[in-house]
């Protein structure tokens, strides 16, 4: 069933919610950092407490953040100038005996500066117990979705399409760096839910509703964002929101190799995906095989690996099923069964990043871990990763690589390990570590480690490469085909940049 959110309901909405002051700050102001904190825990009680005497806010947090039952006049109040019986109609709230309760999820959401609200459907610390998650259950803003907003980068761009937009998060934090924003669903509920949040927050997105590509076939964008139905497993759909009703990672090899079909030349995609780890499989090898085009750069960085018993037990209860109850162990027999028929040994999530070369150029695809914890938004490193590809696509060659002089990057350190000798200390292990970003790591020898500390942007690193053999009276032919590949990935990795860009800082 769809709610009827109306134009006219969500603008009197909008307005009960500023007037009473529903914003992040103004909740965190009126909780206080404590109970704010115990709210997020899941621990409501000192949020109760807390609203006691707050008013059309105390009644707004109590309904929506804390999903408890409030008395209609409370509700009237706190909801005003839009009237009970009209919150009601469009589903905002429903009736509970005696009371009403929240019955869409009204949340506000800060970042990047801005402060907004989003609707979706009750999430589990508000729902009722005794309501089930319905099939068509749009989710509110959880940590997958803000993770790919935090590894999307915010670059300027013209036109950009949230693909599957589900509650429309993606779509409201592209607004702040796309001129024109489309968003689709194959849920006439996501979409209207999707729209309820955006005329909330008063930013213009064009609405499509359809099946996987079929509502922009033929149009091209210049940045396209993807949370996909990504979960793994038997082909069913028990959730629009997360079961593709494809088998396995199908669903995730689609999108992967239908988004640069999206782009414009050098439009960027920025997707969610899981894949199958299997005996006898590169995992690697995998994922590069969905790729379909040959003019496409990808990254993908895998963030999590889980073993099936974990996987599974940790996507029932996202949907509300008490792993132990009879439900449960017939779900999870039925998908560790299918885990094992398909020789499966894990499961692997992360985030894929994609461009579509200029002029059809080769792309090229890189797979790597990166399950280190790390605070720095990925999207960044991405926007970067992206930039530094390109600068090494432009210098194919030995010749053209080494003439170019480098620079070491900011935050980049040599870490020494060494082991007590009958003559002092000898140094066995020289790691670069990356202080920023991902926190990259790679070791090197010696004579490696001189030649990064010499990379100051005077010489050119084959006129370093020269005085290093001269000095260590090694073959200087021998010393370059050894450095090149080397030199490479830390240019990949953001270790040493070239000279030139320290200049346009």
């Amino acid at each position: 069933m769809t709610p009827e959110l109306s134009h006219d309901r969500i603008d009197r909405l909008r307005e009960a919610l500023l007037a009473a002051n529903y914003t992040a700050d103004g909740v965190v102001d009126s909780l206080g950092p404590l109970a704010h904190s115990a709210l997020g825990r899941g621990e409501p009680e000192p949020a109760i407490r807390a609203t006691a005497e707050a008013g059309a806010l105390g009644t707004l947090i109590r309904l929506f953040l804390v999903g408890d039952p409030v008395a209609p006049e409370a509700a009237e109040r706190a909801l005003r100038p839009l009237p009970l019986e009209e919150a009601l109609a469009g589903g905002i709230v429903v009736r509970d005996g005696d009371s009403v309760r929240a019955g869409l999820d009204v949340r506000p959401h800060a970042a990047t500066g801005n402060s907004w609200w989003i609707i979706s459907d009750l999430d589990a610390e508000v729902r009722p117990s005794h309501l089930p998650v319905s099939r068509e259950h749009v989710l509110g803003v959880g940590q997958a979705s803000l993770s790919l907003v935090r590894a999307t980068p915010a670059r300027r761009v013209g036109s950009l399409l949230d693909l599957g937009t589900g509650c429309g998060v993606q779509a409201l934090h592209a607004s702040t760096h796309a001129d024109h924003v489309t968003v689709t669903d194959v849920s006439e509920r996501a979409l209207a839910l999707a729209e309820a949040t955006f005329r909330l927050n008063r930013i213009e997105v064009e609405r499509l509703r359809g099946d996987w590509f079929s509502p922009v076939e033929g149009r091209r964008f210049d940045q396209v964002v993807c949370n996909p139905p990504f979960v793994v497993g038997p082909a069913r759909t028990d959730f629009v929101y997360r079961d593709s009703g494809m088998s396995g990672d199908d669903a995730s090899a689609l999108v992967l190799g239908r988004v640069p079909e999206l782009l414009n030349e050098e439009g960027t995609g920025h997707v969610l995906a899981s894949w199958l780890h299997r005996e006898d499989e590169d995992w690697r090898e995998r994922v590069s095989g969905w790729l379909r085009h040959d003019d496409v750069d990808a990254w993908f960085v895998q963030r999590d690996v889980a073993d099936p018993e974990l996987y599974v037990g940790t996507w029932l209860r996202d949907a509300g099923i008490d792993p132990k109850s009879d439900a449960g162990r017939r779900k999870a027999g039925e998908w560790l069964e299918w885990f094992e028929a398909n020789e499966v040994t894990a499961v692997g999530f992360g985030f894929v990043t994609l461009r579509r070369t200029s002029g059809g150029q080769p792309g090229r695809v890189v797979c790597e871990d990166l399950r280190q914890a790390f605070d720095d938004p990925l999207g960044a490193e991405a926007e970067e990763w992206l930039r530094r590809v390109e600068w090494l696509r432009q210098r194919p060659t030995s010749e053209e690589l080494l003439r170019s002089p480098l620079v070491t990057a900011p935050g980049l350190v040599l870490e020494q390990v060494s082991s007590p000798e009958s003559d002092g200390w000898s140094t066995f292990v020289h790691r670069l570590h990356r202080t920023d970003g991902p926190g990259w790591q790679h070791e090197v020898d010696e004579t490696g480690a001189k030649l990064i500390a010499g990379c100051q942007g005077a010489l050119a690193t084959d006129e370093l490469l020269e005085l290093l053999a001269a000095g260590y009276g090694a073959d200087p032919v021998e010393m370059t085909r050894s450095a090149e590949p080397v030199l490479r990935e830390l240019i990949q990795h953001g270790m040493l940049l070239p000279a030139e860009w320290r200049e346009q800082r």
